[in-house]
């Protein structure tokens, strides 16, 4: 491919909205143009990339056993009213109608059109297991798009689903799915973690997502050296709960002017903030019309973890209540709010580490007043004890070790769904006693297009992009440093014609250009071997460059191929 008829826009400065290292080089890099907030679109050079990665998801999927196809992205309102996850799933919905009033979506993902498939195709158990994939544009809503490509409005997704008529077959199918995974994410050369996550708005209770640690990461691991790896929202670390032996106090009521935070009121009351119960409220919408209002008690500066309260009360969802609210339902501002005196009509959780403790201080629900010697049962009530509590870094993992946190880029997430949309959308057959059952589900997803951002922010550097052997858009990039030397040039078309018949892409800058804009240019698209014809051209010598490290060594034409594909078959392995 002759790089004068290729469209690779490069610019010496990056967009100036561009934080992200990812954003920032493939902008410059010409991979990437924005169409508008959120709206991308993929150059040449980034669509050569992202075929690559699909032809490797394509290759371990078949592996596997799944099957590709494609379902529409258009997809009827109707279905995800079935699930329920029309309106639970938010405002990064795309919701439309046509011209006769008909209501669509634009698919963020595809459970309901699948989970229909099955139910409408499969009626008996000797059809299954199935595994069935797409790779597709999604479409979300997003309301702060940012980072360039990495969190977009439209992106490229795979999403892969299991059928099965029991659990044996899904965890079959879950199981090999994680070994494609990891077997898509090594050979594409990414670092990653998988850890223990949420399975959010997807439904289903158990699921691993892949994570690709980076700065700019959405996400935070919480993870140890031996092994432990959990999203924020799931991590727990080990429990040692305090048992305070104290006779209990009489329960008073002091007066805190000023006082909102619990180290304001330790302070003020002349205690400890881990003897400070934090209460805060929040609205949980049970079904789509009913609402119940929750009080979470926490220890001291503990932080609520409000995707385990979500889990615990398995709302639909859950916000912090407004200040009207604290008004309406405890009489007092945040900052005064706490359990006594609460009645039946809120229901109050409680993180485990206060079910130890006696004699504690709370809000009074008066603005400016707490409790001192408040005590469980005897001057208020729990509902229900468990973890609902943020990890905090150094504390000691469920493995022994103490936590780290890192950032992270969701990469992929594999959920084991069980019943929950087969259940709600009637997809049943027939089992081996004729007896009609729920199908078992499975849903795998991998973001495509956002990998681009994840490779770039691991091995990008100051001067540009720096590509994987198995993804980079082309193996060689072959510079003739002056386009108008006859010499040089037929060295260059001789090299090329030698390199692509052993089976390597090739991109040759055969443009009037100066060799420093060349070479920059280079740099930035990021290509693993830089071939430059200059002056020893003549001689038969060209220097061979390996981008990732920077090393340059000189390389008679006769033995260039065997060179680069031994360099090429090396940093192969070595990702690997």
């Amino acid at each position: 491919m002759k790089q004068s008829q290729i469209l690779i826009p490069t610019k010496k400065e990056a967009p100036s909205d561009a934080e992200a290292l990812s954003h920032k080089m493939m902008a410059r890099a010409g991979y990437i143009y924005q169409v508008s907030a959120g709206v991308w679109a993929y150059l040449p050079m980034a669509y050569r990339v992202i075929r690559k990665v699909e032809n490797i998801i394509r290759d371990e999927m078949a592996k596997a056993g799944a099957v590709e196809m494609m379902m529409p992205g258009l997809l009827p309102a109707d279905l995800w009213k079935e699930s329920g996850r029309y309106e639970s799933y938010g405002p990064n919905l795309f919701k439309l109608q046509d011209r006769k009033d008909r209501e669509f979506i634009l698919g963020p993902t595809h459970e309901e059109t699948f989970t229909s498939l099955i139910r409408d195709s499969i009626k008996s158990y000797k059809k299954l297991p199935l595994v069935l994939y797409q790779m597709q544009d999604k479409y979300r809503d997003e309301d702060r798009p940012r980072f360039g490509i990495l969190r977009g409005k439209e992106f490229e997704m795979l999403d892969g689903y299991s059928f099965s008529a029991d659990q044996a077959g899904l965890d079959a199918a879950y199981d090999k799915q994680a070994i494609a995974y990891r077997n898509i994410f090594n050979r594409i050369g990414l670092e990653y973690k998988i850890i223990l996550a949420d399975s959010g708005t997807m439904g289903g209770k158990n699921s691993q997502e892949f994570s690709a640690p980076a700065a700019v990461g959405e996400d935070t691991i919480v993870y140890t050296d031996g092994g432990y790896a959990a999203n924020i929202e799931k991590a727990t670390s080990k429990f040692d709960g305090v048992q305070q032996h104290a006779a209990l106090a009489e329960l008073a009521k002091q007066a805190t002017p000023g006082a909102h935070s619990v180290d304001e009121a330790a302070e003020s009351l002349g205690i400890e903030s881990n003897q400070i119960i934090k209460a805060m409220l929040y609205m949980a919408k049970m079904t789509d019309e009913t609402f119940q209002p929750v009080l979470v008690l926490m220890r001291g500066n503990d932080e609520v973890n409000e995707t385990k309260v979500k889990n615990a009360l398995d709302c639909l969802e859950l916000e912090l209540a407004n200040d009207e609210q604290a008004k309406k339902y405890l009489g007092a501002s945040f900052g005064s709010l706490g359990p006594v005196g609460v009645g039946e009509d809120i229901k109050i959780l409680a993180d485990r580490y206060l079910e130890g403790l006696v004699n504690v201080a709370c809000g009074a629900n008066d603005d400016g007043y707490h409790y001192i010697n408040a005590n469980r049962d005897r001057d208020f009530r729990v509902d229900e004890f468990g973890d609902f509590r943020m990890v905090q870094e150094g504390e000691i993992a469920p493995d022994g070790l103490p936590i780290k946190f890192t950032k992270g880029i969701e990469i992929g997430h594999i959920f084991k769904l069980g019943t929950h949309y087969s259940k709600q959308m009637g997809a049943q057959v027939l089992d081996q006693n004729g007896r009609l059952t729920d199908v078992m589900m499975g849903s795998y997803g991998i973001g495509i297009s956002r990998l681009l951002s994840a490779v770039a922010e691991q091995q990008a550097d100051e001067n540009g992009l720096v590509w994987p052997d198995s993804i980079a858009p082309f193996d060689v990039h072959v510079i003739p440093v002056n386009a108008k030397n006859d010499d040089q040039m037929k060295v260059a078309n001789e090299i090329t014609t030698d390199l692509e018949a052993a089976g390597l892409e090739v991109l040759v800058d055969d443009r009037k250009e100066r060799a420093g804009v060349k070479f920059a240019d280079s740099d930035l698209i990021g290509l693993p071997i830089r071939v430059t014809v200059g002056k020893k051209a003549t001689e038969g010598i060209v220097e061979v460059k390996i981008r990732k490290t920077g090393e340059t060594i000189e390389v008679k034409v006769a033995e260039l191929v065997n060179t680069i594909q031994i360099l090429l078959k090396n940093n192969l392995q070595q990702a690997e």
